[in-house]
């Protein structure tokens, strides 16, 4: 087997990304799907002199476009298609992880997800748990001693890409949309060895979190544990491998969900309800990230909220977290209700890169969002499309897990317009209201109010060069209360675009 990330994980780094939204036309309904597939170059920039590399290609690529003029947000790859006459490059193909403490639903959750995307249409394949699979065989891990145990764990992260990459292939390869479900992956590993011995193995092995984490898997599923929250219905009975009591359950569920912190697209799903409900909300995240519309068939009630927060307390004060370097840049749009931005984000000089592209309003139905994984030289490519009405957006985002709920910090650094400056933004989507919201919010942080929905705090809003009171690119609630608006320009009676529901990628 070869012996750094790049080889082993190869299968995984083919991204096909996409979206859906579903119109209704005479009374019949009709869906349509966005899909776009990158792959990676053979070849890496330097990690060490990427701002270099940036610069310099990024002058080559606005040299060579001088001649060809290319219109904005030209993307070859980005087609809209019928969902009923899907080639292999305009499939999707949808990684997702369940992991979570022991008798959290993760069984049961992969069932459901399989049966809903089986009547959907896609093909779905489900990865074995790797542990599951070793432990069965006779490996008792208690009784390992510590080199064995070190050595077991990293044999167990080997075979786990291994099993993974087959299937991973399987779906690229699939004439139909695919759906494949893992049990677990490879950051869980992390939760069973120490942080000194992960760090070791990640070194020795040249792995890093970015790919790992970030750009391996579409989606992670944290089903908190019934240890959790649900003590009564905890049980040990059905599992061959599960021997876990009630306190130990609850620390292996924490240690689990802190593995995967840092992931843009990272959802816990917890015990606030009924488990009929706990698994009508899984599949719900799924969708809502694929964008399917599933209509009130799963009673979607999570919604994204943002606080505004006053200066931050010291580091020890946050709970475990991970820090990633944030770029945004704004592109030129083909009309005034298009948005499309690309995203670098990063740690240690190992980046992932998103193209966002939103249409909304499409057929008086939901708008469409397709988030496509770019390659560096992608990226570099399409930088030359940026549009010169909006500063690059810089970030510090630091993303933490308490009380059960999963939380971004953007802390806007410079350059840029002086209303971002020393403004913190603090990100979750939950179902919660009232108290039971309150609760899960992190006293540590000085929250000033809630902005959500607040135009003021769009980044779109944010980015622009030009003043509020003058430009005409600042865009408002379509509908409902106008908040903080310029006096100077008066709403448009044509719906408008909202930037300021975008999603945080």
């Amino acid at each position: 087997m070869a012996t750094t990330a790049d080889q082993i994980m190869a299968p995984a780094l083919v991204s096909t990304t996409t979206t859906s939204t579903t119109t209704t036309t005479n009374g019949k309904q009709q869906s349509l799907s966005v899909a776009a597939t990158t792959m990676q170059p053979s070849t890496k920039p330097n990690s060490n002199s990427n701002t270099n590399d940036e610069q310099q290609m990024q002058h080559q690529v606005e040299q060579n476009n001088k001649s060809t003029s290319p219109k904005p947000n030209a993307m070859n790859s980005l087609k809209l298609t019928k969902m009923g006459s899907v080639s292999t490059k305009e499939k999707r193909v949808y990684k997702i992880v369940l992991t979570g403490g022991p008798c959290g639903g993760k069984t049961t959750g992969q069932s459901r997800l399989c049966t809903f995307f089986e009547n959907l249409g896609w093909k779905v394949f489900r990865v074995p748990e790797t542990a599951t699979v070793l432990l069965s065989g006779g490996v008792k891990f208690s009784d390992l001693t510590e080199k064995e145990a070190y050595k077991f764990q990293e044999n167990l992260i080997r075979t786990m890409v291994q099993i993974e990459n087959t299937y991973f292939e399987l779906g690229n390869s699939s004439a139909r949309n695919c759906l494949i479900i893992c049990d677990r992956g490879v950051m869980d590993a992390s939760a069973y060895i120490s942080k000194d011995k992960w760090e070791k193995m990640m070194a020795a092995n040249k792995w890093n979190p970015v790919e790992m984490r970030d750009n391996r898997y579409n989606q992670i599923l944290h089903l908190v544990s019934a240890a959790n929250g649900a003590e009564d219905f905890y049980s040990t009975e059905d599992h061959a491998c599960r021997s876990e009591g009630v306190e130990l359950a609850r620390e292996l569920d924490y240690k689990s969900a802190a593995a995967w912190v840092g992931h843009p697209y990272f959802d816990v799903i917890d015990n606030s309800t009924n488990f009929e409900a706990k698994m009508n909300r899984m599949i719900e995240s799924v969708c809502q990230k694929l964008g399917i519309d599933i209509g009130d068939r799963l009673q979607a009630t999570s919604r994204k909220l943002k606080y505004l927060v006053a200066a931050l307390p010291p580091d020890s004060e946050f709970p475990p977290f991970q820090d990633f370097d944030v770029v945004h840049h704004y592109l030129q749009s083909a009309g005034p209700k298009v948005q499309a931005r690309l995203r670098k984000r990063g740690q240690k000089n190992h980046w992932s890169y998103i193209h966002t592209q939103r249409r909304p309003n499409v057929h008086g139905q939901a708008r469409i969002e397709v988030k496509t994984q770019l390659t560096h030289r992608d990226y570099m490519n399409l930088l030359a499309q940026r549009d010169d009405a909006h500063f690059t957006i810089y970030k510090k985002r630091r993303c933490f897990l308490i009380n059960n709920q999963y939380f971004q910090l953007d802390i806007y650094r410079e350059p840029g317009h002086p209303r971002c400056k020393g403004l913190v933004l603090l990100e979750t989507y939950s179902s919660l209201t009232g108290e039971a919201l309150k609760n899960c919010m992190p006293k540590f942080l000085n929250v000033v109010k809630e902005v959500t929905g607040d135009p003021d705090y769009s980044m779109f809003n944010l980015s622009l060069k030009e003043d509020w009171s003058t430009t005409k690119k600042y865009c408002r609630p379509a509908t409902g209360k106008q908040q903080q608006q310029p006096l100077q320009q008066q709403p448009s009676s044509e719906k408008q675009y909202k930037p300021y529901d975008e999603n945080s990628d």
